[in-house]
């Protein structure tokens, strides 16, 4: 009489006696297809709860392979994946969670190219992404295919969730018209992020999901929350849709997928690096330091990132004290700048720049690639 074997419906007792669920609503979950961007920090516990609901098909949009450092966070990957993908980790995980569940595997980086292909074919977006090009890129997607997306975004000891684009709601473009310049607000890989912080926030993710799918309760459209750790706070802040959206608005003028890269002022993918004149290689700085060429080296991470590993010579300058300290260093003087990844530092050097500083360049990779290419036994972090 229906679609539940003996099986599932013993799995899933705890929802059919919930007459919030029941059958109708166990088959709805069943039938749902849910397309998680990411397979990370959010996505680590969007895969595995979704899968224990019994959501039928959960689609995985990953191209990255896991990483020491990702298992901090990221639990549907161990210790024995370290260089999988993380696509077949996080495939393989979902399935001995729930073998009733179909995963659809995209490995492939979510471009303008093939986002609307891909989306299409779910009811349900989730954003678990850590960037901005593909945040706007998901957003405009989900706006054009009338596809509701499940926000949810982490830093530190702050996260944030809401659902946009879902009946006469904002989208993320109402919220953030414009996005941060390039290297204003550092990466969970720059800035860190608490461990257990993912986990928060990917599961009011699911739980938003698993209500749309039910079709109970009030959604968070139009209400984003915020979450604080240290203070074990959660507070709310109304959102609207706004008329003038370029998106989602009364006359919208974005119809179709732009180069997100280029909107939000980074390279893309595939650019060549070395072009930029204001950059220096590692084996480059290393050259210099070893010849005793005459230059000034600023590190402009945090104290307790300078006490993990530091380049012999580097002048240790907070990006945030920069400002403050900028009249101890000469314009005259040929200044290299590094960071951990090259973001904050490229945020100094414009600073620099601006500032009246000629002589100015920012190390490639920052201190990471370093490590890699002249340093390999410094420790990393």
């Amino acid at each position: 009489m229906h679609d539940l074997s003996h099986e599932e419906i013993l799995r899933y007792s705890r929802h059919l006696i919930m007459p919030e669920v029941g059958l109708a609503g166990q088959l709805a979950l069943k039938r749902a297809k849910v397309l998680l961007v990411g397979a990370g920090g959010l996505g680590s516990p969007l895969a595995m709860y979704l899968a224990a609901a019994g959501v039928g098909t959960i689609g995985i949009v990953e191209c990255d392979t896991v990483d020491v450092t990702n298992l901090q966070r990221q639990v549907i990957h161990g210790t024995d994946d370290i260089g999988r993908s993380k696509l077949s980790s996080a495939t393989a995980a979902v399935r001995a969670i729930n073998p009733h569940v179909t995963v659809v595997g995209h490995e492939t980086l979510l471009s303008s190219a093939n986002a609307l292909d891909i989306l299409s074919r779910y009811d349900i977006v989730v954003d678990g992404t850590d960037n901005f090009p593909t945040r706007y890129l998901v957003n405009d997607a989900c706006v054009l295919l009338g596809k509701p997306n499940i926000y949810g975004s982490i830093f530190r000891f702050d996260g944030q969730a809401t659902v946009f684009s879902h009946g006469d709601g904002p989208c993320y473009r109402c919220l953030y018209p414009e996005p941060p310049p390039p290297g204003m607000v550092p990466s969970c890989a720059e800035g860190g992020v608490l461990g257990v912080l993912p986990g928060v926030i990917g599961l009011i993710q699911a739980t938003e999901t698993v209500k749309l799918i039910l079709g109970r309760g009030e959604p968070l459209a139009g209400r984003l929350l915020l979450y604080d750790a240290l203070d074990m706070r959660f507070r709310e802040i109304k959102i609207r849709r706004d008329p003038l959206c370029p998106v989602c608005g009364d006359e919208p003028t974005v119809r179709a997928l732009i180069d997100y890269y280029a909107f939000c002022g980074v390279p893309g993918h595939g650019v060549n690096h070395a072009a930029f004149d204001d950059e220096i290689a590692p084996a480059e700085l290393d050259a210099k330091l070893r010849s005793g060429e005459r230059f000034v080296l600023i590190d402009v991470r945090e104290p307790h990132e300078h006490e993990i590993n530091r380049i012999q010579g580097a002048r240790l300058i907070p990006l945030r004290d920069l400002p403050a300290r900028v009249h101890q260093l000469d314009s005259a003087d040929e200044i290299v700048v590094h960071c951990l990844m090259g973001a904050r530092s490229a945020e100094a050097c414009q600073f620099l720049r601006t500032a009246g500083f000629g002589k100015v360049r920012n190390l490639r990779g920052g201190i990471r690639a370093w490590i890699e290419d002249v340093d390999g036994g410094m420790a990393q972090y």
